[in-house]
């Protein structure tokens, strides 16, 4: 479960009335949607929020590390704020849903040392794909 807004709040995160219905739109277990479905559910919650405050807001909280800016080939990128809770995504091939996961053992290791030509490992970034449940 994300818990953004306890840490934007614990960063002293200056929190305007947009920028908190950004983030309480963003917070949530499994939550990974685009700028436009930030804002149109940011405008449920407050009319007058303008889409170049959601885009402004949500660049700002990748910028400061909060949330995750997730790319999945030929889609919209998709906004993840479970930035400090180690994790794997799987993306459906169809339709695009992605869903958090977190598999057992780490990727870092899973790589051979002759596999890594001499470079020091810091992260890795797997991705799973297939069919959800809908498409499948």
């Amino acid at each position: 479960m994300s818990d953004l807004l306890e840490r934007l709040r614990g960063r002293g995160w200056r929190m305007t009335s947009q920028r908190r219905v950004v983030a309480q739109v963003l917070d949530g277990e499994h939550v990974h949607l685009t700028a436009d479905e930030v804002h149109a559910l940011a405008a449920r919650r407050l009319p007058e929020i303008s889409r170049a405050t959601v885009y402004n807001t949500l660049g700002e909280l990748v910028s400061i590390g909060e949330v995750i800016e997730v790319s999945t080939e030929g889609r919209a990128k998709r906004y993840d704020p479970n930035a400090h809770h180690p994790h794997q995504h799987l993306v459906c091939s169809n339709c695009g849903t992605i869903r958090d996961v977190h598999p057992t053992g780490d990727p870092l290791s899973a790589l051979p040392p002759e596999e890594r030509f001499g470079f020091t490992l810091s992260t890795a970034e797997v991705t799973y794909r297939g069919l959800c449940p809908s498409c499948g």
